[in-house]
């Protein structure tokens, strides 16, 4: 059995019940098969994987953690990683209904839109399809599909990017709001991917410390494609203000094929011991109650 040291974990991961084009139960056969110690499952938006995960991972010695990831609006889209959510809970849940709701006010927009242009896009049948949470990677592959593009990244860059033919902006949750709801359901709120946002330091600083106001305790700095100086840059920045680093891959499956799970793009390695860095915290918020 590796050593403690030696464990490597992935806690950024999307399944069928989001983005991904793995299951959850798929995905978990992956991870054992990979050697990780343990996934955690953060689907957009959704909570609702977690359970045949864990199912799944019955007897494969790999951990499943429930999470999630909420798109939230900033100055611009930041996205907050939960860890440990209670997925019952009923704030959360109420939450997440709304987001899903809002999501499909803006996709029955761009169905109509492709309806316009003659593709037969039937919205209830990629409900059946591809789950409850249905985004703009969906509409990509059916783009795909119809031999308008040639892979997702082309049907986003053609179609569904902003300022493109089938661009619906959508109403998303407040930040302060998406970190408060974690929290309040027992979670363990987490900036994810802080570079993907293309802010200088102040800016970075300014997000980090007005998150933390809203109760973030970790930074992501272990992510597909950083640099080692990146990563390095943001453990810093974690270290100064007293939060958790948390790393993982962001893996979709054949949505993202140049991402693999555990790995990233090839050099990813998140030490078990990040996972018991949230451990410890979901204990300190145990005794608090």
């Amino acid at each position: 059995m590796n050593s403690m040291q030696d464990r490597l974990i992935d806690l950024h991961t999307h399944t069928t019940t989001s983005d991904g084009s793995f299951t959850p139960a798929e995905l978990v056969a992956l991870a054992s098969k990979l050697g990780l110690s343990a996934v955690a499952i953060t689907d957009h938006d959704t909570i609702s994987g977690y359970p045949e995960a864990c199912k799944a991972a019955e007897n494969t010695g790999v951990e499943v953690i429930p999470g999630l990831e909420i798109s939230t609006r900033y100055h611009s889209a930041v996205h907050i990683l939960g860890y440990y959510v209670n997925i019952n809970n009923q704030a959360l849940l109420s939450e997440l209904s709304w987001i899903v709701w809002e999501r499909d006010q803006r996709n029955e927009r761009i169905r109509a839109l492709m309806r316009e242009d003659g593709l037969p896009v039937d919205y209830s049948g990629m409900k059946t399809r591809f789950g409850d949470v249905v985004g703009r990677p969906h509409f990509a592959r059916l783009l795909v599909e119809y031999g308008l593009a040639v892979d997702v990244r082309d049907a986003f860059r053609r179609y569904l990017e902003r300022g493109q033919r089938y661009f619906q902006a959508r109403t998303f949750l407040s930040i302060e709001r998406s970190v408060e709801i974690i929290a309040l359901s027992g979670g363990i709120p987490v900036l994810a991917h802080p570079f993907q946002y293309r802010l200088d330091e102040p800016e970075l600083r300014e997000l980090i410390e007005y998150c933390m106001q809203h109760g973030l305790r970790g930074i992501e700095c272990l992510y597909s494609g950083y640099t080692e100086e990146q990563s390095l840059y943001l453990k810093h920045l974690a270290s100064e203000y007293g939060l958790l680093v948390t790393g993982g891959s962001d893996f979709h499956g054949s949505a993202k094929p140049h991402i693999q799970l555990g790995c990233g793009t090839g050099d990813l390695a998140v030490p078990y011991a990040l996972l018991e860095g949230l451990k410890e915290e979901q204990n300190k918020k145990s005794l608090k109650k």
